[in-house]
């Protein structure tokens, strides 16, 4: 048998590393504005059978960082020298990031639209380009029990914030008895960060506007302790029904799931204590996790983006009983999708009161409104949240 290090053990890796780049290279050629790099990617691995999760798990990190290093390639060379370079950069960033100006980070790892939109710092343009965190949600004061059983994790914080864990290791987490017993979900910092601004009640009835799979649902329904009623609404049956599979190996059953295009026709007539709009946006505070998204994201998608945002926003707040609680949040930090369709609801609808919060992140933050999260604080998505509470009549 061949020995780790001999010449025959050494060519099998070498052919095995070859082939991960063409897989990579494949995932690339096929990624575009209508097929993401990471649904390609999922469909290209799913295909491979018998691929190792190492070798899964390398295919994957040459496809993001040829897409988070693109402003630093040299696009007349082959895409698999390209995606070479990535990989050397982004290991030598990792060593040593000091080697990396913040000049050249500005310059290069975004693109040059977005300084109209936004302030763009060095700090940010940095946590862009580390890999980023694996985030997990453990059931209620399960947090340090889940983090025993499976090893590999790190507590954010005590109390609440102990069910938040990094996870550090390299199990396949779908497959272990814990996620499949529904004891924690994998889910960003910065997700968790805007159910603890919810901070729903035991017995209140609240309404996920754009529930998706189900994220945001799920955690809702643990701070409430399945107890009390949550309506789950998305335009996509596709999604309600991946929720669906959600919230059973949760065993979350105090919801009710509907479809709703964000018209003025609501999917229920029922005053909520709360209500979460966390709208569909350009996921530029994603772009950490998903680099091909700064290549193919428009200036014009803001625009489009922040007029459904506004219309999201109108209807659903009619949702809110008096007192009740309005949530706008999106993983975006640019101003068309933020503070620009916050002054616009409030120019147009008297009967809200912005609310100063406190970062649940940081207990003994001054309340703020709106409350902005950024990838370099936490290691998460970037996230702008506000919160109204209705002070006239529905």
């Amino acid at each position: 048998m061949p020995t780790r290090d001999s010449p025959q053990n050494r060519k099998l890796m070498l052919r095995t590393e070859t082939e991960i780049i063409t897989l990579a290279e494949r995932v690339i050629g096929a990624s575009n504005r209508k097929h993401s790099a990471d649904s390609v990617l999922r469909e290209v691995l799913n295909a491979e059978h018998g691929l190792s999760k190492a070798a899964s798990a390398l295919a994957s990190r040459a496809v993001f960082a040829y897409f988070r290093w693109k402003g630093w390639l040299d696009e007349s060379k082959p895409v698999r020298s390209q995606i070479t370079q990535a990989l050397q950069l982004a290991e030598r960033f990792k060593r040593e990031p000091e080697k990396f100006s913040d000049a050249d980070m500005l310059a290069r790892a975004v693109p040059d639209w977005l300084a109209a939109e936004m302030d763009i710092t060095a700090a940010w343009v940095r946590s862009l380009q580390a890999e980023p965190k694996l985030w997990l949600r453990a059931q209620h004061a399960r947090g340090k029990a889940i983090s025993a059983q499976l090893g590999g994790c790190r507590a954010f914080g005590d109390g609440l914030l102990a069910d938040i864990l990094e996870y550090v290791g390299d199990a396949d987490l779908f497959r272990t008895t814990e996620f499949q017993a529904g004891e924690f979900e994998i889910q960003d910092i910065s997700s968790q960060a805007v159910g603890l601004i919810c901070a729903p009640l035991p017995g209140q009835t609240w309404w996920d506007v754009c529930a998706g799979e189900g994220g945001k649902t799920l955690h809702l329904s643990a701070l409430m302790q399945n107890r009390g009623l949550i309506w789950a609404s998305d335009r996509a049956a596709w999604r309600l029904q991946k929720l669906r599979r959600r919230t059973a190996r949760a065993r979350v059953f105090n919801y009710r799931a509907a479809g709703w295009n964000g018209g003025a026709k609501l999917p229920t007539k029922t005053k909520f204590d709360g209500v979460l709009v966390d709208a569909p946006c350009s996921g530029i505070g994603t772009w950490q996790r998903n680099p091909h998204a700064r290549w193919t994201t428009s200036a014009q998608d803001l625009k489009e983006l922040g007029a459904l945002q506004k219309q999201l926003l109108c209807h659903a707040s009619a949702a809110v009983k008096p007192g009740g609680k309005l949530i706008y949040a999106v993983c975006t930090l640019v101003r068309s999708e933020t503070t620009e369709v916050v002054e616009t609801f409030e120019a147009q609808d008297s009967d809200f009161a912005r609310l100063a919060v406190r970062n649940p992140l940081e207990v003994k933050s001054p309340a703020s409104a709106p409350l902005y999260f950024w990838p370099q604080q936490y290691g998460g998505n970037g996230m702008f949240v506000t919160v109204w509470t209705r002070t006239g009549s529905a």
